[in-house]
């Protein structure tokens, strides 16, 4: 079977197209023919290595197949899995977390729980698109301290959320989730291109930050602030987040944009506020198992889309061209980069 590997950290360019024997799955496990892979920032960040000063210089396997995210159809079972799972057309995520095989291969096997069914209807182009972005904006909107610990139909009720960078693949995941938990949902970006594509994924509320004052466009529409911040920018963002958040609110950040972030304390300090960060890979196991739930009902209901129409531009690459695909995703190309396998 035909694979993308990398044997060294480094540029795009490390990553290149081999063939291996296929792979049986064992106890636990099933057999998944990859139809897409999905890039992610976290995949070309791995592919990339750690950062100066870390001690490891080379990946800690011989050869790593990049990407976390995918979707495709179970071929073959290992011992203890279902043998009617055959056939189910999943969408898989974690593939590549402490592992040496990711999605960027026509066959991949991976314990039965990261396989995940596709409910009908939904593509498996969308299927690709879930995994780290939903699984990480469900984390955002429900890790806060008097939250909802699942989401659904009127979770979010009378809650105000900022989705900071709406037209990014977590971005546009949040956006809808929010929405369909019943959310007011207002969201920041920097052109007239990602309004379009944040109001298509749901947003209540667009506010272009390069041409008006963000804190004052927010607190219009909200004078009493924002209950949840979804964060990508927490560094540029510090300022305008203080400035919006509303007695007791979260501000949850998943990327950062520097190394620190300077505060205020006693702003903070008055309105009870909290400052929570969120790493999907580590989260608790309970944690993703609601997020895996909900995410599917999700889907099932036809709020988790795919598409520029719905606010999520795909980018396809065959399977060959994985180093031009990391590159468009390390360059912040808009949209959802996925290979066609």
């Amino acid at each position: 079977m035909r694979a993308i590997v990398f044997e060294r950290f480094g540029d795009p360019e490390v990553l290149h197209l081999v063939d291996r024997p296929e792979p049986d799955p064992g106890p636990g496990e099933v057999l998944v023919r990859v139809a897409f892979s999905g890039v992610n920032p976290t995949d070309w960040k791995t592919r990339r290595g750690p950062g100066p000063g870390q001690p490891s210089e080379d990946p800690p396997f011989p050869k790593m197949v990049p990407n976390q995210d995918g979707a495709g159809t179970i071929v073959e079972v290992g011992e203890g899995v279902p043998a009617q799972r055959v056939g189910e057309r999943v969408w898989l995520w974690e593939a590549a977390w402490q592992r040496a095989d990711g999605t960027a291969q026509e066959l991949v096997t991976l314990p039965a729980r990261q396989a995940v069914p596709l409910p009908e209807g939904a593509s498996l182009e969308l299927g690709a698109c879930l995994g780290i972005p939903a699984l990480t904006a469900h984390r955002c909107l429900t890790v806060t301290e008097d939250g909802p610990r699942h989401l659904g139909p009127d979770t979010l009720a009378g809650r105000a959320v900022l989705v900071a960078g709406g037209a990014g693949a977590v971005g546009h995941a949040a956006i809808e989730l929010a929405r369909w938990s019943g959310a007011q949902v207002v969201t920041t970006v920097s052109s007239p291109e990602k309004a379009e594509l944040a109001r298509a994924a749901g947003a209540h509320h667009v506010v272009n930050y390069r041409s008006e004052d963000a804190a004052l466009a927010v607190r219009r529409l909200f004078p009493n602030g924002v209950d949840i911040i979804v964060e990508v920018a927490p560094g540029a963002n510090a300022e305008l987040d203080q400035a919006v958040l509303d007695h007791r609110g979260t501000i949850v950040a998943y990327a950062s944009d520097r190394d620190s972030v300077a505060l205020r304390i006693r702003p903070f300090m008055v309105t009870n506020a909290r400052y929570q960060f969120v790493l999907v890979y580590t989260e608790p196991a309970s944690a993703k198992s609601r997020a895996l739930e909900d995410v599917q009902m999700a889907v099932a209901a036809g709020s988790l889309k795919a598409g520029r129409e719905a606010g999520l531009p795909l980018h396809r690459f065959p399977l060959e061209r994985a180093a031009e695909a990391h590159r468009a995703v390390e360059e912040n190309i808009v949209g959802k980069v996925i290979l066609e396998i």
